[in-house]
């Protein structure tokens, strides 16, 4: 990605934040993998507990409310700073992707039941959310862009130069 200027201490902390969104999302799929490193699933329910309590101090379309409050107030406002704005849409990009997927993977483990196949698949979109992040957290407190591919490419054609 371009480097769009410096960022300050409190750009990078936003851009980070908005990672929790997809993580949140995908814990649900983790449930294989926390049974095998408990302390992961404990480690992340900590950390993802206020953003639950937002969810559900929302109602039933918190995530939508989420969805409409960060793209229009975040990722189309010219005020908020490139970096925070890309950011979110590739958070949010993020997420969609693992919305979509649990969709899909509700027919496949519907259609195969609970086996090797369906806990396979629910590892996989936990760890690639997990590590795409885990990552974009990281790059975000060193003030990077987080260069996820074909995710970054979209972000960065809906948020514009």
């Amino acid at each position: 990605m371009t480097w769009r200027g410096s960022t300050d201490t409190k750009d990078r902390i936003f851009a980070a934040l908005v990672y929790l969104l997809p993580l949140y999302s995908a814990f649900a799929f983790g449930i294989f993998i926390f049974q095998q490193i408990p302390f992961l699933g404990a480690a992340l329910a900590i950390v993802l507990t206020p953003l639950a309590f937002l969810y559900s101090s929302l109602g039933t379309f918190g995530s939508l409310i989420i969805f409409f409050v960060l793209f229009l107030a975040v990722v189309r406002n010219p005020c908020i700073s490139h970096f925070i704005r890309f950011n979110t849409m590739q958070a949010i990009l993020i997420d969609i992707l693992v919305y979509l997927l649990g969709l899909l993977l509700g027919f496949v483990a519907r259609g195969l039941g609970a086996n090797l196949v369906v806990e396979t698949l629910f590892n996989v979109v936990f760890l690639g959310a997990f590590a795409a992040c885990v990552y974009s957290i990281i790059q975000s407190f060193i003030g990077k862009y987080a260069d996820i591919p074909t995710i970054s490419e979209a972000a960065y054609s809906q948020v514009g130069g």
